[in-house]
């Protein structure tokens, strides 16, 4: 695997996250841990959204104050993933959606990406001084599952979501020093 970076979206982002999009919707897989990209009716509408959903004073009805990274592959750029960090939860993210929502494009999965994004977004959680983390899968995404256990997560228990059962991962993250 090679080096990524995980860092805000900017104007200056558009082409590739559109691509992203875009090979999301030709894959048919769900947009998960980009803040409402796949509904966004388009990309200025969903970075004005990321920055209000920034901050508690601007949120969004329905939506916590959130960081959302682009996981940017150091050499050429290229954008392998998103995650999406929630500073706290609201009674659904608590049952079923966590603290951090990811993806990895199709083109780049089976390369240690997820387990890599998940790592720096634990280190962010610290600094937002998030000291437990709630990190959730789709009872049959055994991919996902793999990474959040990696990163130290410990199953909590499985509840129903929709039409599908959701796994409830806890992490403790260490205090700064």
């Amino acid at each position: 695997m090679e080096e990524i970076t995980l860092r805000r979206v900017t104007a200056a982002d558009r082409q590739k996250v559109l691509d992203y999009k875009k090979e999301f919707l030709m894959n048919g897989d769900s947009l998960d841990g980009t803040a409402g990209l796949g509904a966004a009716e388009s990309f200025e509408d969903w970075l004005s959204a990321l920055s209000d959903n920034s901050n508690e004073n601007t949120l969004r009805p329905g939506r916590v104050p959130a960081s959302t990274c682009l996981a940017v592959r150091v050499t050429d750029g290229t954008l392998v993933g998103m995650i999406d960090i929630r500073h706290r939860l609201n009674d659904y993210l608590l049952r079923c959606g966590g603290h951090i929502g990811y993806s990895v494009r199709k083109s780049e999965r089976r390369k240690g990406y997820a387990r890599e994004m998940l790592g720096k977004a634990l280190l962010i959680c610290r600094e937002l001084s998030i000291g437990r983390v709630l990190v959730t899968c789709d009872s049959h995404n055994e991919a996902s599952e793999k990474t959040i256990l990696a990163n130290g997560g410990v199953l909590e228990n499985e509840v129903p979501d929709g039409g599908r059962m959701t796994k409830r991962f806890w992490i403790t993250v260490s205090a700064q020093e």
